[in-house]
């Protein structure tokens, strides 16, 4: 659930940002998307000025003034970074805002259980013999990998659940902090990878690949998957991590462990969505330092390139510049275009799963487009829109709602009820199952109720968009966002 509404977090500007920085005599670096300062919470203490020589290891993002100290974890807002300066002044020891206890708790439990994991998972390259060693690796498409490669990554499989398990290890101490399994479905001719991860979804931050990148590497692939880092280090011998979540986001905690990089290339996948991901996270990241590889029959995703023997080193020299003029002649376009013609399916969107007769009214689900549903009191709009949503926000389409007219508890209930196709108060032991599952979809609710300032619901949409990628908001319904007494008013 996105902040408050009764005291959303002050927004913060740039500017002020580094006006209270040179007030406080806080030396600082201007970063591509965080300002860099030595950290409040190592090294001297008390009322000493903080030292220009300290490693700067404290990053305060640009566009929501958010602050992650990367030697010690500590993280929090604007405010909390101002209220623990005024505590150095007054010379008390900074301490790092807490999450709560129930949250302490839950990470302590899944770091454990993620350990007992680890230690029951076989190193790939040492399964008992050699025909199931080929089989696993041809069941996930890595029959091309390396030995050498995976135990570089450390992949290891988990025989109970038929998964490769990939290891999430702290860039400062080399500590177990997390895992992700990946299993294979197969539903007819069709494959699908099914992801669970150790902590939950939510508070799995993490970039694979991140902790065995040297400090002299000042250049980087960003992939959507773990395979295809593994194959891009193979192939092209260059540094790729991994997002923890493929193309649909790009959290903004992960941003200071990106700052070192000079370039980054982006190759997330090989379908439109990852090109707009792409294009979407550049501008996070700062344009001026990335190139895209633009998905096509002749540039699949990495680990697809190393299968079909492509020259993977070729298609990162093609990678385009993010930064573009603005204004462009049809040569530059011509691509675009091209791409455009050969995908005209993913062109029209995301397809509803439930809904064959909305595709064709609809098309698809595309960003930047208004959908308005009009009908009666009762006729089920809310009922109807909820399935809607829910069937893109199971296909990977990060949605916000906003429902003004009734709570978030019932209308999750509802949701969750639709999820699990059953009636769960008929069938309260499995309860805790599906609110699991439906506890992995990226789906946020707003907080509002009733007739709200429409400058606040904006403003909360921007701050969910930016640190959740958001591509799908639900207003639930104007009527009641704008309230009664404006009927009169042209709205």
């Amino acid at each position: 659930v996105l902040p408050s509404p009764d005291r959303p977090a002050p927004s913060v500007s740039i500017t002020e940002i580094r006006q209270y920085l040179r007030a406080q005599d806080i030396p600082f670096h201007d970063g591509y998307s965080c300002l860099h300062t030595p950290s409040l919470f190592t090294g001297d203490r008390g009322d000493q000025p903080l030292s220009s020589n300290a490693p700067f290891t404290l990053f305060i993002d640009k566009t929501t003034g958010s602050f992650l100290c990367t030697a010690t974890l500590a993280e929090g807002t604007w405010q909390d970074f101002q209220a623990n300066v005024e505590m150095r002044h007054r010379g008390i020891t900074p301490i790092p805002p807490a999450s709560s206890e129930e949250m302490e708790e839950e990470m302590r439990q899944a770091r454990e259980d993620a350990r007992c994991i680890w230690e029951r998972a076989l190193p790939l390259w040492e399964l008992l013999d050699e025909k199931e060693t080929k089989e696993t690796k041809a069941l996930f498409g890595i029959s091309q990998v390396s030995n050498a490669t995976l135990k570089r990554f450390g992949v290891r499989y988990l025989r109970t659940a038929r998964s490769l398990v990939f290891p999430w290890f702290s860039p400062q101490d080399a500590t177990l902090k997390g895992l992700k399994l990946v299993r294979v479905e197969k539903k007819g001719g069709t494959i699908t990878y099914v992801e669970e991860t150790l902590p939950r979804f939510d508070s799995y931050r993490n970039l694979f690949g991140l902790s065995l990148i040297g400090r002299r590497d000042t250049e980087l692939v960003l992939t959507g998957w773990e395979l295809d880092a593994l194959a891009l280090h193979q192939a092209a011998g260059v540094a790729s991590v991994a997002l923890p979540r493929g193309a649909s986001c790009l959290p903004p905690t992960l941003l200071p462990y990106l700052e070192r990089f000079k370039r980054i290339t982006l190759w997330l996948g090989e379908d439109l969505r990852s090109w707009e991901a792409a294009k979407l996270f550049a501008r996070k990241l700062s344009l001026k330092r990335c190139s895209l590889v633009r998905p096509g029959n002749l540039q699949p995703r990495p680990l697809e390139a190393l299968n079909q023997g492509l020259n993977v080193t070729k298609i990162l020299r093609s990678a385009l510049l993010a930064s573009h003029k603005s204004i462009v002649s049809f040569r530059q376009l011509r691509e675009e275009v091209f791409g455009e013609l050969v995908n005209t399916e993913q062109v029209s969107g995301v397809k509803w799963a439930r809904f064959p007769e909305l595709n064709k009214l609809l098309k698809g689900h595309r960003r930047g487009e208004l959908t308005i549903f009009t009908g009666p009191t009762g006729s089920g709009k809310t009922t109807f829109i909820s399935e809607y949503a829910l069937d893109l926000c199971m296909q990977g389409v990060c949605t916000l709602w906003g429902s003004f007219e009734i709570n978030n508890v019932r209308l999750a209930k509802i949701m969750l009820t639709q999820f699990a196709g059953r009636r769960l108060e008929d069938q309260l032991e499995l309860y805790d199952e599906w609110a699991d599952r439906f506890e992995e979809l990226p789906l946020y609710f707003m907080t509002f109720h009733g007739q709200q300032n429409i400058k606040t619901v904006i403003d909360t949409m921007q701050h969910a968009v930016y640190m959740y990628d958001i591509t799908h908001v639900v207003v639930d319904n104007l009527q009641f966002m704008m309230g009664h007494e404006h009927i009169s008013v042209d709205r």
